[in-house]
């Protein structure tokens, strides 16, 4: 028996392995590049190319005329701010509400909002076009925002009930006792207890916004003037397709950032995650 497990789990980790370099080599690709030239790149692609390395494509890509990829992080990192902050702000009330509702009728009402999480995102994007262009928010960072709010708000409200919904109603009724109403309960009682699923919540929300690309192009536009990474990254190597010696550059100064961030906080996603598993 000891054995079969052993052999199991041997084959699990092999597995892991396997999927996790195939999902490595892209970005292999991505950084040994960004610093070769147009002929070492087609040359030998694989090559770290030690040798000849240099800085000066990034340095080029950072300066390039046709984008800022400095504007492009402030953009973004605005983005992913107010699209977090306002789906916390409606999510977090909305679950409170459904974690306290009798178990069939918030049952009911959660399918019905977290359906929403199967749907991609770009199915509904040019009906959402329609009614952005009738609000007059089409072609705006207002417009955007909402939109992806919307997209979020399923992920969200979906985890935050799941946490919410097992930590103990004693909670409330002391609360009460002490004459604290539902708002305040709320606020100064649950919502520090769920800082660890808030993290979690707030990175992978911020990875889903940053590498957003359909729906940034197709609500701003061209015409905006207002690009974020993604989109500032189309803009930039669109018109170069074939000098990788500006694509590989561009690209990892778009990534960077984000990859940075999510090494850095992915202790608060584990976390996070294990509390919310505990606690379920």
């Amino acid at each position: 028996m000891k054995k079969t497990l052993t052999s199991a789990a041997t084959v699990r980790v092999a597995f892991v392995s396997l999927v996790s370099l195939g999902m490595l080599v892209p970005m292999y690709l991505l950084v040994v590049n960004a610093f070769k030239s147009q002929r070492e790149i087609l040359a030998n692609p694989f090559s770290p190319g030690f040798g000849s390395a240099t800085f000066q494509y990034l340095a080029d890509a950072w300066n390039n005329p046709d984008f800022s990829i400095l504007k492009g992080y402030g953009v973004t990192i605005a983005l992913v701010l107010c699209v977090n902050a306002l789906a916390m702000a409606v999510c977090a009330p909305a679950a409170y509400v459904l974690a306290r509702t009798p178990r069939l009728l918030s049952r009911l009402l959660l399918f019905f909002f977290i359906a929403g999480m199967f749907i991609p995102t770009q199915v509904i994007l040019v009906p959402v076009i329609f009614v952005l262009r009738t609000i007059g928010l089409m072609g705006t960072m207002p417009g955007l925002i909402l939109f992806m709010t919307a997209t979020t708000v399923p992920f969200t409200l979906f985890v935050f009930f799941g946490y919410i919904r097992v930590l103990p109603r004693s909670l409330d009724e002391a609360a009460a006792i002490d004459g604290a109403g539902r708002y305040y309960t709320l606020w100064r009682i649950i919502l520090p207890l769920m800082r660890p699923i808030i993290a979690t919540v707030f990175i992978l929300n911020s990875l889903s916004v940053w590498n957003d690309f359909a729906s940034p192009q197709m609500i701003l536009g061209p015409g905006s003037g207002v690009y974020t990474v993604t989109t500032g990254v189309y803009a930039a190597v669109g018109q170069y397709s074939t000098d990788y010696t500006k694509v590989f550059p561009t690209l990892l100064l778009a990534v960077i950032p984000i990859l940075v961030i999510f090494i850095v906080m992915q202790r608060h996603i584990m976390s996070g995650l294990a509390a919310g598993a505990v606690k379920g």
